[in-house]
């Protein structure tokens, strides 16, 4: 007899948030705790749970990724990010396409895929983890250091944003007979300005709604209206194959230049359902997860791993060359990039579900990823933060 749906979402919720709670307790990345959790309901009420789940989860999981995207954008100021572009925009693209390339020619020699679906694996697994990355980053914004922060927060989105627009060309490239490489390899930068382009176009409609209505809608329902739009704007990219990821960034980005005070209040609010989002969709990454095939795959997964972690570190310290770092806080940069947790846990399991053959198999380096990755980045970031960067308050912080 299934599981009713009602009471999955209890053993998720409740028994994602004790994990969590745990593994904090023992000093390890609470994301690890929502995935081991994951796990063992794999191992022991996967075959019971109410098939529904599965209908769902790929619009959970999206939802999440939405949540700390706009997160990441609402925590962006324009005089910042001005500060930091050069570097930021350095460090969204060469670590991702480094390593994204890396492991794309490692896992065709290493595990025997071809080309496209090498090239799904690896920019999946190269993309880094918000989920981790933005709360620790907005954290140290707090305690007086805006400009590595910002740097790494910028960065990291829209790298994430360059992974999956890369994973999902491959990943329409693996699933094509006739392949023109030369539109496909257009797409991306048309993919990333029409992203950019649809957030500030949202961003600015939403920022005048908000001003024109401040008074009359409560920071719940601007909340509400906020992520309505964001997952619809989600929906439109899918259709006409744009970075709508990137454009929901823009939207946070465009609402905390234009409409600051109602910025601050979406960041709040955000934050509190982030707390739930966060449980189910590390829950579910685990709860996906074959685990026949990823003993089999663990070895080889932990191997591409690291390899992976290599190229990323050396593409990190090629990025700030001319930043104006100092070696220290380009050390830092490269630690607060390691994490991998929340697109790995958003797409891991999408080429399952669309009958790629290796599908079980990129999952499992999907979940091996964030088993190894998340605890390694977060005590990274925590242990190394005070040792290598230097807190200062800057003028034009948040």
């Amino acid at each position: 007899m299934p599981i009713q749906l009602n009471m999955l979402f209890v053993i998720i919720l409740g028994g994602g948030w004790l994990f969590s709670r745990f593994f904090s307790m023992i000093k390890l990345p609470s994301v690890l705790g929502m995935v081991i959790f994951g796990i063992i309901c794999s191992v022991t009420i996967k075959p019971y749970a109410h098939p529904v789940i599965w209908e769902i989860a790929p619009f959970l999981k999206s939802f999440a990724l939405i949540v700390i995207l706009l997160r990441a954008g609402l925590g962006i100021k324009k005089k910042t990010l001005a500060k930091v572009g050069k570097p930021a925009l350095m460090m969204a693209f060469i670590p991702c396409l480094i390593e994204g390339t890396a492991l794309t020619l490692i896992v065709r020699y290493a595990a025997g895929f071809n080309w496209y679906v090498a090239g799904v694996t690896g920019f999946m697994i190269s993309a880094v983890s918000p989920a981790v990355i933005v709360p620790s980053m907005l954290d140290l914004k707090n305690k007086g250091h805006n400009e590595v922060p910002t740097i790494i927060i910028a960065g990291a989105s829209a790298d994430d944003v360059l992974a999956i627009t890369l994973f999902s060309v491959f990943l329409g490239l693996a699933g094509q007979n006739d392949i023109n490489m030369f539109n496909a390899v257009l797409s991306v930068p048309l993919s990333i300005i029409a992203g950019i382009v649809s957030g500030i176009i949202v961003g600015g409609a939403l920022s005048s709604f908000f001003r024109k209505k401040y008074q009359n809608i409560r920071a719940t329902e601007k909340a509400m209206i906020l992520l309505l739009i964001a997952s619809l704007l989600v929906q439109v990219g899918d259709t006409l194959h744009f970075a709508a990821l990137l454009g929901i960034m823009t939207v946070g980005f465009i609402l905390l230049e234009k409409n600051e005070p109602v910025a601050k209040e979406l960041s709040l609010k955000l934050s509190k359902i982030w707390v739930i989002a966060e449980i189910i969709l590390f829950v579910l990454i685990g709860f996906s997860l074959d685990i026949n095939v990823a003993f089999n795959a663990g070895l080889l997964g932990i191997a591409i791993i690291f390899s992976g972690l290599f190229f990323r570190s050396t593409g990190v310290w090629l990025s700030t060359i001319s930043s104006g770092l100092n070696y220290k806080e380009r050390l830092f940069c490269m630690i607060a990039y390691l994490p991998k947790a929340t697109v790995q846990a958003a797409i891991g399991s999408v080429p399952l579900s669309m009958g790629i053959a290796e599908g079980h198999t990129i999952l499992a380096f999907a979940v091996i990823a964030i088993i190894i990755t998340a605890p390694i980045g977060l005590f990274g970031i925590k242990y190394f933060s005070p040792r290598l960067l230097n807190y200062k308050i800057s003028a034009d912080q948040p």
